[in-house]
């Protein structure tokens, strides 16, 4: 089968920051699916691992990444109960695991959904590394009930990124929250108000002033979808008492958690690739996560959030959809289709 990898960590300028290749159609044991992919999209974690996985030496093999996934289910393992040979499927994979940069991957079943039937392939692969992480966040992490919290205030940190274009959705559509979003740019501000947010302030002045202008001096919580290091201490100062925050980014030194004390506020981090590369006890819930995500996305409770559509699994789409994420400017998904 063809894949697409690389040896060694470069910039995707460089001639061989991809390279296409012929390997071996893996099998499926266990709970595994063979699938046979039609679709995929990069995220932020694409690039970082590209980035970093091969930065001292050259690896022997290439290395096979990419999350997000569409595709036919060819066989199944003979732990594998969840699917038949034909479904269409959609998942975001295993980061310990070769990823969907090929023509054929093999996925725990317990990690995968039912593809979005009102939903092109495309429309549909743009949904679940952002979806799983956006409604872990609000559901798993700040455990929001719609009724008990209806009304609370949400800060999302770049509310038109991948996970913040879906957050939102689900902050406002699921969570009955008031949504506050960041972005700066004109076109980014007009796409967090299409995805559903109330407000939108920008990130690049003083946010504290930025939500007085808006009426709300703090926030019940803050989502960090784009630099905790940079935005912690003014994160510590927004939330409100007995609040919450969660970030996805990491941060490159230690966080003073002392900030929070004095408001008893509570810190998570969400890593949605927790449950896959643990094999935890409830890794199950992203098939049912998934599962319900494309139940709102049929019935039009949410949008899909892809934005650039490249067709054909080629380096170039491939270094392409790279660039494009890496700029920093990105709005939504970027999606291949092969």
């Amino acid at each position: 089968m063809k894949a697409i990898g690389f040896k060694k960590s470069l910039s995707i300028e460089k001639e061989n920051s991809f390279v296409a290749f012929e390997t071996e159609k893996p099998d499926p044991s266990g709970y595994d699916l063979l699938v046979k992919i039609l679709a995929n999209s990069v995220n932020p974690v694409d690039f970082k691992v590209r980035q970093n996985a091969a930065k001292d030496e050259e690896l022997e093999h290439p290395k096979i990444i990419g999350y997000d996934a569409v595709g036919i289910v060819e066989e199944v393992g003979d732990k594998a109960s969840k699917f038949k040979k034909g479904d269409i499927v959609y998942y975001a994979g295993d980061i310990t695991r070769d990823g969907s940069n090929a023509e054929y991957q093999l996925v725990d079943e317990r990690i995968v959904g039912h593809k979005p039937k009102n939903l092109s392939i495309a429309e549909a692969v743009a949904i679940p590394l952002t979806g799983l992480t956006a409604y872990e966040t609000l559901f798993d992490r700040l455990r929001i009930d719609p009724e008990k919290d209806n009304g609370k205030t949400v800060l999302i940190l770049a509310g038109a990124g991948g996970v913040g274009s879906i957050a939102i959705q689900l902050a406002k559509k699921l969570g009955n929250l008031t949504v506050i979003a960041t972005a700066s740019r004109e076109e980014t501000v007009n796409w967090c108000r299409k995805m559903g947010a109330d407000f939108v302030i920008n990130h690049h002045k003083d946010l504290k002033e930025e939500l007085k202008k808006i009426g709300h001096h703090q926030v019940n919580y803050v989502l960090d979808f784009v630099d905790l290091e940079g935005y912690w201490e003014t994160a510590a100062e927004v939330i409100k008492p007995q609040g919450h925050i969660v970030s996805i980014t990491g941060s490159s030194k230690p966080l003073n958690l002392n900030l929070l004390k004095d408001k008893s506020v509570t810190f998570s981090w969400e890593f949605m690739f927790t449950r896959p590369k643990h094999k935890t006890d409830d890794i199950e819930r992203q098939h049912k996560i998934l599962n319900h995500l494309s139940e709102l996305l049929d019935d039009g409770t949410l949008m899909s959030t892809m934005t650039t559509q490249l067709n054909g699994f080629t380096v170039e789409n491939l270094k392409e959809a790279h660039r494009i994420q890496e700029s920093g400017k990105s709005i939504g998904k970027n999606v291949i289709v092969f």
